[in-house]
């Protein structure tokens, strides 16, 4: 699972250290699921229990324990403790577990012990920000629609993935399933609606002014790092004459290998990627306000970070 180091303009924990949140992000992450599977397999019925007891996805338990139980003195994920159901096949177990944590990410790119941001609640249901984080692998650091500040003025990037051996920015193009979308040019691009050709701005427009905002962040910092432009369309062929130079087009033909791809290229986190991520954080812009002492940390053990 991806992690999400920056959030608009919300305030994030990655901002506070971000050599220190990756590793223990997926710590955390690596302890609950084996957890969650104990906990589950142990609440499987047995060989010989009654073959016409109901024990189904859909009976309600008393209580379903939580995956994700706060221990005294220890660093855990939290969760409500809530009335549900056992997950039938581990499958849907994963799956769970994912949504947990996609709920627990939103809370750390949206406060810190001391601060916090007002989050949109859309973005709970922002399927995109879920195909990200739950797709691709926790060594990939997300900035989502990020909000650049240089110069006193505000740059809204696109989406930036800093994995350990490169940046890659990512400008979605998707339209109606199928349609056909044609790269004529680096300024226009064309997509056949209802047999009629409709031009619409090329998404390399986009994507070259996110690249020299973070070329310019990384030169201030004399880091050297690969940067990369992806454009992504799910839905969608793309036909085209040749790529842009360091640039690539991921279209409905070619996605699931590309996903693929990604989700093999298992590489623990790096220093200089680590580098990259705080030169960008620190010139992202963050609103956010000084939490009440009151309020609580959102299920999260602060005693330790």
């Amino acid at each position: 699972m991806a992690q999400l180091i920056k959030l608009q303009n919300y305030i994030s924990r990655y901002e506070r250290n971000i050599f220190h949140y990756p590793g223990q992000f997926s710590r955390l992450k690596k302890e609950n699921w084996q957890k969650a599977v104990t906990q589950w397999e142990d609440q499987q019925p047995s060989s010989h229990q009654n073959k016409e007891e109901d024990y189904s996805a859909e009976q309600p338990l008393a209580k379903w324990r939580t995956v994700f139980k706060r221990k005294q003195k220890e660093e855990a994920f939290e969760t409500e403790e809530e009335k549900s159901t056992i997950p039938l096949t581990k499958e849907e177990l994963k799956q769970r577990f994912l949504d947990h944590l996609f709920s627990f990410q939103l809370k750390w790119a949206s406060t810190t012990v001391s601060r916090m941001s007002f989050i949109d609640r859309d973005f709970y249901y922002d399927q995109t920000l879920k195909y990200f984080l739950q797709r691709f692998p926790d060594t990939n650091l997300l900035m989502y629609r990020p909000v650049f500040y240089l110069k006193n003025s505000e740059i809204e990037g696109d989406h930036i993935i800093i994995h350990p051996h490169g940046i890659e920015i990512i400008k979605l193009a998707e339209k109606k399933s199928a349609v056909k979308i044609t790269a004529e040019d680096e300024r226009l691009w064309l997509v056949d609606e209802n047999k009629t050709p409709v031009r619409f701005l090329s998404p390399m427009v986009s994507l070259k002014r996110t690249e020299q905002v973070i070329r310019s962040i990384l030169d201030l910092y004399n880091i050297d790092f690969p940067i990369n432009k992806i454009v992504l369309s799910r839905t969608n062929p793309i036909e085209y004459e040749r790529e842009p130079y360091l640039t690539r087009f991921v279209d409905s033909t070619n996605h699931d290998k590309w996903l693929e791809e990604k989700r093999n290229a298992v590489s623990p986190l790096k220093h200089g990627q680590l580098k990259a991520c705080s030169a960008l954080l620190k010139h992202c812009q963050t609103i956010s306000v000084k939490r009440r002492e009151w309020e609580e940390d959102d299920g999260l053990d602060t005693s330790q970070l």
